[in-house]
């Protein structure tokens, strides 16, 4: 199953071979699970949602067009986590108050926790989002843009102003 495509295997889900899913699940559930711990700092939840987005992607199956699974993946993801922070508002802190308490500097910190990893912990959540998953999983801006409902200009421009944050908060604390 290694030749066929992300795209060609969903579309064979769609189809209604659930046993397909499997395949999609072992390629693509390291990338979500990273992509939301990033954005939560909180690895059970990022591990409840991530199985939340592959249930959904088998209860919507059928809703899939044809295009690349993996914009379609991550923004279940986004939606999900946006989701959560929707129906849990009050029970928990908002994702830039969560990921704030949760990557404050301390003397203590892991020697392996890079300079790097800190700056992007410190940036806005809409921020991190967009390099996240323009540089880390290399989505292209036309992909970020269907992701994002947006222009691909627009998220050019957004991910261009995020770097540069990027850079003065990591250059700030060297």
């Amino acid at each position: 199953m290694e030749g066929i495509t992300d795209e060609e295997l969903m579309q064979q889900v769609a189809e209604g071979d659930l046993d397909l899913l499997k395949i999609l699940f072992e390629r693509h559930h390291r990338h979500v699970f990273n992509f939301l711990n990033k954005m939560t700092g909180d690895g059970m939840l990022s591990e409840d949602l991530t199985q939340e987005v592959f249930y959904k992607i088998m209860k919507y199956r059928t809703t899939y067009a044809k295009g690349r699974f993996v914009v379609w993946m991550f923004t279940i993801a986004r939606n999900s986590l946006k989701t959560y922070y929707k129906r849990n508002n009050g029970l928990h802190d908002s994702l830039d108050e969560q990921h704030e308490k949760l990557f404050k500097t301390t003397d203590e910190e892991p020697e392996d926790y890079t300079q790097l990893q800190r700056a992007l912990d410190k940036l806005e959540a809409p921020d991190r989002e967009l390099l996240i998953l323009n540089r880390l999983r290399e989505i292209k801006y036309n992909e970020l843009a269907e992701i994002m409902n947006s222009t691909p200009g627009a998220v050019k421009t957004k991910v261009c102003r995020a770097l540069k944050k990027l850079k003065t908060i990591y250059f700030e604390n060297l």
